[in-house]
């Protein structure tokens, strides 16, 4: 992997893979095991992408939708991928597909399952104070510095250069934005076959990134009633813009975001 620097008392590194960019921010001081399990992690975000990107026909998961391989022959983190897509499913009411256009395409859950999966590693290496963003979904564990909670910046889907809020962080906690600030409407409404387009953006914050991350995508498809279903959810909590630029929130935000 590239050279990482130091971040303010710790790590800083920036990979793309994925097709985006991931980008890591270790607090902590960065001792021998640190700097491997970032060295580990930036190997397992490619190893991923190998696996389950739509864009690579030689991937795990192309060759499983054309129907080359089956679910057998591919290595135990297809099926452990799908088995979580299930659940989303089933907790969404079918609002999140891992079929959205009709092909196999899982990759609404696993960008945030390889984010979070990732920041479980530096964890593991004793890293107790991290920031890793995935494509603008993030994991985020303890502390920006002693005292300090982490502050993130939410882009505005609108307004190119505003933020929506910023959200302080506290304690450990997913943050994930489904929207149109970077890609163009790209999420689909399962049940029409159409893009979806009652919001411009939908944030979700949470206590892990894999399920934050699907949520995020099932309530931006869903559109209506999607603050009602994420306030049924168990520590979640919501931020929508609607494309005339009007705010949503679900009750419990405020404790969040700006």
């Amino acid at each position: 992997m590239p050279d990482s620097t130091p971040g303010p008392g710790g790590l800083c590194h920036v990979e793309h893979v994925m097709g985006t960019v991931f980008s890591f921010d270790v607090r902590d001081r960065p001792t021998p095991a640190i700097r491997h399990a970032l060295a580990e992690a930036v190997r397992h975000l490619h190893r991923v992408d190998a696996v389950f990107s739509t864009y690579r026909p030689d991937s795990h998961i192309s060759r499983l939708d054309r129907g080359e391989i089956r679910l057998k022959d591919c290595p135990p983190e297809v099926y452990e991928v799908l088995s979580l897509c299930a659940r989303a499913t089933h907790d969404s009411d079918g609002w999140f597909s891992v079929v959205p256009a009709g092909s196999l395409d899982p990759s609404g859950l696993v960008k945030g399952w390889a984010t979070e999966a990732v920041s479980q590693l530096l964890y593991e290496a004793g890293a107790r104070h991290t920031c890793v963003n995935g494509g603008g979904d993030l994991e985020l564990r303890g502390l920006a510095g002693p005292g300090t909670a982490w502050r993130i910046g939410i882009a505005h889907p609108l307004r190119p250069g505003a933020l929506a809020t910023v959200i302080t962080a506290a304690h450990d906690m997913a943050i994930a934005t489904s929207g149109t600030a970077e890609r163009e409407v790209h999420i689909m409404d399962p049940h029409r076959g159409e893009p979806a387009t009652a919001f411009a953006s939908i944030t979700l914050v949470g206590p892990r990134l894999t399920l934050t991350d699907t949520y995020a995508t099932a309530a931006f498809a869903r559109g209506d009633g999607a603050l009602e279903w994420v306030e049924a959810l168990e520590d979640h909590e919501a931020l929508a813009i609607l494309p005339d630029g009007r705010e949503r929130r679900t009750r419990g935000f405020h404790r969040y975001g700006s």
